[in-house]
């Protein structure tokens, strides 16, 4: 996303030299702030499309800014990236829940960062009007207009609820969709579904399109990749 902005969230001073000076180079505007609640203090005037952000901080960490920010309809489309230790599996998955779109783990390599991000970005909704009607993911092709799901030159036969929850998880790949989220909106106030309703559809999907598209992070939801 051209000129996009990314506020910094992080007490390591050596990390936010690292960052400002990757970042800056790639075009993007960036702001910092050394903790929590400063960062929070920066949103309303910056704007920020992506926040880069810590988890230990004083005064309020990485968890609590997330939650706060996901709580405010306001900063709803903002996406958040955790930056986290290598394999702090339960801090990683604490962060997804909080409401976290992804994570970038420490040490940060600069090339995987700038990756990282440009894929971050291009799920933003900020700055267009709505999903493609259209999306094709290699073999994979997915038609909103009409309704249809193919591999390659074969049409699959998708129910309603099966083409809806494709139809959310592939509109931000990478992103993990919770649990409660993916029964709100694909299900929404219809018969009170559970777990087990969505990890049928899901279990059906993979038979139809393949096992690899969907990815499943145990206690929290499902992603699609590619």
């Amino acid at each position: 996303m051209e000129n996009a902005k990314i506020l910094i969230v992080e007490d390591d001073a050596d990390i936010v030299e690292l960052l400002t000076y990757n970042l800056e180079k790639e075009g993007y505007l960036l702001e910092s702030a050394p903790n929590g609640l400063l960062g929070y203090e920066k949103l309303a005037s910056f704007q920020p499309d992506l926040i880069l952000l810590d988890i230990m901080m004083p005064e309020m960490d990485g968890i609590e800014l997330c939650n706060k920010i996901r709580s405010q309809p306001e900063y709803n489309e903002i996406l958040i990236a955790f930056l986290t230790a290598r394999g702090e599996s339960f801090t990683q998955v604490t962060a997804l829940d909080a409401g976290g779109d992804d994570f970038i783990t420490k040490p940060i390599k600069p090339s995987v960062l700038k990756s990282r991000i440009k894929a971050l970005l291009r799920r933003s909704t900020r700055h267009r009007q709505d999903v493609d009607s259209a999306l094709t993911f290699g073999e994979l092709e997915i038609d909103a207009d009409s309704f249809t799901v193919s591999v390659g030159q074969t049409k699959l036969d998708l129910t309603k609820k099966e083409f809806e929850l494709l139809r959310l998880l592939t509109s931000r790949p990478g992103k993990v969709f919770k649990r409660e989220t993916i029964l709100s909106k694909v299900w929404g106030n219809e018969v009170v579904v559970g777990d087990r309703t969505i990890d049928v559809h899901v279990r059906k999907l993979r038979e139809k399109i393949g096992s690899h598209y969907i990815k499943t992070l145990k206690g929290v939801g499902y992603k699609f990749v590619f």
